[in-house]
């Protein structure tokens, strides 16, 4: 094996959470900083997390109600000719 070509390892890597949640692990880098870990992500927690954003879908469905009622104006408005 080749002598000086490996990072150097650090035993009690700390690693920080967005949530608060602090824990030491072992890696080639000396602080990490982290969105998810095993105290907050919906898989160990059991819980779903929901996000308020309007996907796409939600916005195509609102789109199309609109262009419904329209032609249901625009139709009303031909009858009343």
């Amino acid at each position: 094996m080749k002598q000086a070509i490996h990072p150097q390892y650090f035993d009690k890597c700390q690693v920080t959470c967005a949530c608060g949640n602090k824990f030491t692990t072992g890696s080639t880098v000396d602080h990490l900083l982290v969105e998810v870990c095993n105290k907050c992500h919906p898989f160990f927690t059991g819980q779903q997390k929901f996000v308020d954003i309007k996907g796409r879908i939600d916005k195509f469905k609102e789109k199309q109600a609109a262009g419904v009622t329209y032609a249901a104006k625009k139709a009303a408005a031909k009858k009343a000719k």
